[in-house]
């Protein structure tokens, strides 16, 4: 019998171990003179946000689509500077869940669950994160997303562990319930000494 609780982490990034300001997009609105709001509304979109984050067209189609969007409220020249200046952000790593992350490392493999575009990878390289995990899910390659069950299934394969004894660790309540409803452990994260508390076992 295993001497550890679980056979794997599944670790969501963005919430978790990427933050985002969270007035980031707001600010880029009141630089360029639009309303608040107007680049988030154009780049998650439900339906083209499912389209970048199941592979079905790439981040740079996506953020042409986004421009597309912008110029017909914008103008052109307000669109191309938006998803310019958009782009350029990459946000930030919690310096403290990637600490936790690391030590539980040691003992078995974590994989990195995202719903992203075909950008995450690179994104993980310029955050010197491209080798803080032993396998990322990017949700692009796999042309499905969470809550989609094959997403838990394909993370728990990547390591080769067992399904039902993998911590999936995510800041969106819903994705945390499909998770537990597929049989895995689910923990919706809210800060970090909460999953400091629930990786103890893991720890020691």
């Amino acid at each position: 019998m295993s001497d550890t609780p679980f056979d794997a982490v599944l670790c969501d990034f963005d919430g978790v171990l990427r933050l985002w300001d969270p007035d980031g997009m707001t600010a880029l609105d009141r630089e360029l003179g639009v309303p608040a709001g107007t680049l988030a509304s154009a780049a998650f979109r439900p339906g083209l946000l499912d389209e970048a984050v199941t592979g079905q067209i790439s981040d740079g189609q996506w953020r042409e689509r986004v421009t597309e969007d912008l110029a017909a409220i914008c103008g052109p020249a307000r669109a191309q500077g938006l998803v310019h200046a958009w782009s350029a952000l990459t946000g930030r790593v919690d310096m403290d869940v990637l600490e936790l992350l690391a030590n539980v490392r040691r003992r078995i493999p974590v994989v990195l669950v995202s719903n992203a575009t075909t950008r995450l990878e690179d994104d993980l390289a310029a955050l010197g994160l491209a080798d803080a995990v032993d396998a990322v899910i990017n949700t692009a390659r796999i042309v499905v997303a969470k809550p989609d069950r094959r997403v838990f299934e394909a993370a728990a394969r990547s390591v080769a562990a067992d399904l039902h004894r993998c911590l999936f660790i995510d800041d969106t309540p819903g994705h945390v319930t499909a998770a537990r409803e597929t049989g895995l452990t689910g923990l919706h994260y809210q800060h970090v000494d909460q999953l400091r508390s629930t990786l103890t076992p893991l720890l020691a």
